[in-house]
């Protein structure tokens, strides 16, 4: 049953929520990615059975949450998921955070590190829309964008999406790897190296910046950007157990 949160913003957040026992787990989904996708509902039903607290949502602009994808930004994410977390579980939390997720998740960990127990990420994209988006365009589409205030990009899973202006401008106000990254907690990053949004570069870049004492990078030969193959799933909940274990 899908329940819905009220922001303090007014946004209306839509997620599903399992009770249980231990130290629970939260997922955090990438860029116009919903709480129904393979991942998020694969953990779920793996924390059921643990018998374990899991938490789903979707950010505002994306799957059933309020508000309109083109309006949002990563400030906006990182606030729903912010509320999120204080309002919908209790104690620590282990973060499992996918694409973009990944990089809200690690603005977690910046936010609220008496709340975060332990991170994963799947196929993290730090910073994206810098060195991702803004990196990538040409000079006409840069003039094109702050002209316009959108442009539209190709997707791998569906029609071209907006980038605009205020998702490329409020980016830069939460960028996490041009700063100190303590993370100091179990963290266990996954990479696909056929993955063609997010490159092993970055996944090392990442795992080269942060610093912890109990931080390892794990590289999934063929594996894509969807990291949702039965053995993907299970290397995701390996790396959980794994964090959970060393708490």
């Amino acid at each position: 049953m899908t329940d819905h949160l009220d922001t303090a913003a007014g946004r209306r957040i839509a997620y599903h929520r399992l009770e249980g026992e231990g130290t629970g787990v939260v997922f955090l989904g990438g860029l116009m990615s919903d709480m129904t996708g393979t991942k998020a509902v694969a953990l779920e039903q793996w924390a059921a059975l643990q018998g374990r607290p899991f938490l789903r949502f979707d950010y505002s602009g994306h799957g059933q949450s309020s508000e309109a994808f083109e309006d949002g930004c990563i400030g906006d994410w990182a606030e729903d998921a912010r509320e999120a977390i204080e309002r919908l579980t209790e104690g620590p939390q282990v973060l499992v955070g996918s694409s973009m997720g990944g990089w809200i998740s690690l603005l977690m960990c910046r936010r609220l590190p008496a709340r975060v127990a332990g991170l994963v990420t799947v196929a993290a994209a730090p910073d994206f829309t810098e060195d991702g988006f803004w990196a990538g365009f040409s000079d006409l589409e840069r003039a094109k964008l702050m002209r316009e205030g959108r442009i539209f990009v190709p997707s791998d899973y569906a029609s071209p999406y907006p980038v605009t202006r205020r998702l490329i401008e409020d980016g830069r106000d939460h960028l996490v790897l041009r700063d100190p990254l303590a993370l100091p907690f179990p963290v266990r990053f996954l990479q696909g190296t056929e993955d063609s949004s997010v490159s092993v570069e970055t996944a090392l870049r990442l795992f080269g910046h942060a610093k912890g004492g109990d931080i390892r990078l794990t590289l999934v030969k063929g594996a894509d950007h969807s990291f949702s193959t039965p053995d993907c799933l299970k290397t995701i909940e390996a790396a959980i157990f794994d964090v959970l274990a060393r708490i």
